[in-house]
């Protein structure tokens, strides 16, 4: 018979090797999460930025969190991902917060605002300036997280088989503009609708609308609008789109402290990554836009066009701000911040432009 001692000792021993062994099998479990976006498969730019985040989370978790991503050729709701999201379907998505206006309308102001912050401003604002707050104000009653994804800087005001001249030229224009511009753009007697990044090039093509906005030169060339739309109007509704992540929050909160961590790193990265590439690509490609394609003609808005955009904006702020506290709120803070940080935008980066251009 085995003597007591003998059990003892032999249990002693396999509770140690028990205590040893453990946490070097938890540090292997490997977490698996789903990711859909809202681009197609191997969109460049906007693609980039989910891909180079699970990348990097990959690698910074040593293989213990791996990210597949499922892009809107597979899950065929380019529109449809905050859904996904909120319901668990997908752990996490790449899209754009202003997409979900219709189903959550303070949803809206965290992707860009007409007239609004320019991009480092915005990063502040998220930052610094009590952004990141109010995004989760409004998100955390869906179950979800959502953080910057990606932001584009100053977009392009859009593509135009038509010249405008005045406000004459935008009543009945039917265009392809998403978010708060779309509604400004509708005041003035414009017919905006939203359209998947897919079936833009088709609709313009066939008349279907008479002009579309979509990114600037980082996209638009390889889309092709030039050869059929010859006019390109320089921007005013999206000086800093931010594209963002998603996460559900069930999701969130199985994934160790370290894990979490890691990942709030790896969005913040791969977001700013996309920032500084869809800048290098506007570059390249409007010198190729500008060399290549001589019939392109760029535009700016006349002042009389600008003026009515910006009173119809200012109203339509008014009117959201006196509907919902919570957009009053979110507004109010945006204004705020721009109005403390806009005078070192004026004479830093404005100030140095203008004076090198003497």
């Amino acid at each position: 018979m085995i003597s007591m001692n003998r059990m003892k000792r032999w249990l002693a021993a396999g509770i140690c090797a028990l205590a040893v062994t453990a946490p070097a099998q938890a540090a292997e479990k490997v977490y698996r999460l789903k990711l859909a976006e809202s681009w197609p498969t191997n969109f460049p730019v906007f693609g980039d930025s989910p891909r180079n985040m699970a990348a990097m989370a990959e690698k910074m978790s040593k293989g213990r969190l791996k990210i597949t991503i499922d892009s809107k050729n597979k899950h065929k709701a380019p529109l449809g991902v905050f859904d996904m999201v909120r319901a668990g379907q997908y752990d996490m998505g790449h899209s754009a917060s202003y997409y979900w206006k219709g189903k959550v309308p303070a949803t809206l102001y965290f992707t860009t605002m007409p007239f609004g912050m320019t991009a480092p401003e915005q990063y502040s604002w998220f930052y610094h300036g009590g952004g990141m707050e109010l995004m989760e104000k409004v998100y955390g009653k869906y179950n979800v997280l959502s953080f910057p994804g990606g932001n584009t800087g100053n977009q392009m005001g859009g593509w135009f088989q038509k010249e405008i001249k005045s406000l004459d030229d935008l009543k009945g224009l039917k265009m392809r503009i998403p978010g708060f511009a779309g509604e400004v753009l509708a005041k003035l007697g414009a017919k905006p609708t939203n359209i998947p990044a897919g079936e833009l090039y088709t609709a313009l093509e066939r008349r279907t609308i008479d002009a579309l906005e979509w990114v600037g030169p980082s996209l638009d060339l390889r889309m092709g609008f030039h050869k059929i739309a010859p006019f390109y109007y320089t921007g005013w509704h999206e000086p800093a789109t931010e594209l963002q992540f998603m996460i559900n929050k069930r999701s969130w909160d199985r994934l160790p402290a370290d894990l979490q961590e890691i990942l709030r790193v790896a969005m913040r990265t791969a977001a700013y990554d996309m920032y500084i590439q869809s800048y290098h690509e506007s570059g390249v490609n409007l010198e190729k836009i500008e060399n290549d394609f001589p019939d392109v003609q760029i535009k700016t808005f006349p002042e009389s066009v600008m003026s009515a955009m910006r009173k119809a904006n200012d109203e339509l702020l008014a009117e959201k701000a006196a509907e919902d506290p919570l957009a009053k709120e979110i507004l109010e803070s945006q204004a705020s911040y721009m109005k403390k940080v806009r005078r070192w935008t004026e004479i830093s980066d404005k100030a140095y432009l203008n004076s090198i251009a003497q």
